[in-house]
């Protein structure tokens, strides 16, 4: 009985199985709803491009001309700042220290120089103007005893040695006197010019030195330099602040009143692409919100793809001509950063002369390679 019935049916059974397994096979299957509608140009021909929102000063990574630990941050994310406002500050326990020095050492060069101009000082004048009367005296008694040893008529009374002495005894006085006059014009001249010009560059280096030590002060404060928005902090009171390009940069700052977009085209199309042609800004996600594009410039060097869409198709191996244009930021609820599909009015191509000489389908000529 089960050789008679019971197999046939599971024979059958099987056949039917395999027969609906291939039909259920061979259906197309229903491909799945994207979770947003793509983008879709609003011009007959285009050229499209991955384009990247950035701040119309570009961003700016905030960086410190010196390593050092940083003490005090003053801005956070969002924040407004005008050119010149503080960003953060490093230590500078040991250099304040140093300017202190700097400045003593000022003040004495400047008190020196002081000094030399008032010379001379007036109780430094009686003193040197009775040495000159006291040599002028001894001049003048020794020239008496000379004198009186002279009038002496007769050469057997008088020493001939004593009357030398006497003689030289006047010299002496004379130099003496000379001495005690040269030194109290020099008093009365004042300081030597030459002294005086090596006092003023002495204070002229030691304030160098004073202002170098507060700029290197000045130094250890980042400020920002253009008026804009802070995007992004990553540096931290306690933290050390390396110098020099870093992969993160210690601050993002940009202009976002205005917003840039800086657009991706890939070689083989850039030639397609002319400055001033209509362009047009879509979200991610949601195409219904898109804005038109002010045409700004176009960077004249052709540089490697670096921002990527991530799709399985596309060339990682392209280089692409990057042209920026910008809009008002209240025109796209979109962050800077942020990746946005633009398209380009441009050209289409419909076919190839002999020459080379490529014409586009609205009957203008574009030459092309």
């Amino acid at each position: 009985m089960f050789r008679k019935f019971i197999l046939p049916l599971i024979a059958l059974a099987g056949v039917l199985f395999a027969i609906r397994t291939v039909v259920i096979g061979q259906r197309q299957p229903i491909p799945a709803q994207p979770v947003a509608a793509p983008s879709k140009s609003p011009f007959k021909t285009e050229v499209a491009g991955a384009g990247i929102i950035e701040a119309s000063s570009e961003n700016i990574a905030i960086g410190t001309p010196v390593g050092n630990i940083v003490t005090d941050v003053n801005v956070k994310v969002g924040d407004r700042v005008k050119k010149g406002d503080p960003l953060f500050r490093l230590r500078d326990s040991v250099t304040a220290a140093q300017l202190e020095v700097r400045k003593s050492t000022l003040a004495s060069a400047r008190a020196k120089l002081e000094r030399l101009k008032s010379l001379p000082r007036p109780e430094d004048l009686p003193p040197a103007e009775a040495r000159v009367e006291e040599a002028r005296a001894q001049l003048e008694d020794a020239k008496n005893q000379l004198a009186l040893w002279e009038s002496v008529k007769d050469p057997r009374a008088v020493v001939r040695e004593d009357l030398d002495r006497r003689r030289f005894a006047v010299k002496v006085a004379e130099k003496r006197l000379a001495a005690a006059e040269a030194e109290l014009k020099l008093l009365r001249a004042g300081t030597w010019a030459p002294d005086i010009a090596i006092a003023e560059a002495e204070v002229v280096s030691a304030d160098a030195a004073v202002k170098e030590t507060e700029a290197d002060i000045e130094r250890r404060t980042v400020k920002a330099p253009v008026e804009g928005e802070i995007l992004q902090v990553k540096v931290r009171p306690g933290e050390y602040a390396q110098t020099g390009p870093l992969a993160t940069p210690l601050m993002l700052l940009g202009d976002t009143e205005n917003l840039h977009v800086r657009v991706d085209v890939d070689e083989n199309d850039a030639w397609r692409v002319k400055p001033n042609a209509a362009a047009v800004a879509q979200v991610r996600g949601n195409s219904s919100l898109a804005t038109p594009l002010h045409f700004v410039r176009i960077e004249p060097y052709v540089v490697p793809k670096k921002s990527l869409t991530g799709e399985s198709s596309e060339r990682v191996d392209t280089r692409v001509l990057q042209i920026l244009y910008s809009f008002k930021r209240g025109s796209l609820p979109v962050y800077v950063g942020q990746q946005v599909d633009v398209f380009i009015d441009a050209p289409a191509i419909t076919d190839i002369g002999e020459n080379g000489t490529t014409r586009p389908g609205n009957g203008a000529a574009v030459g092309g390679q």
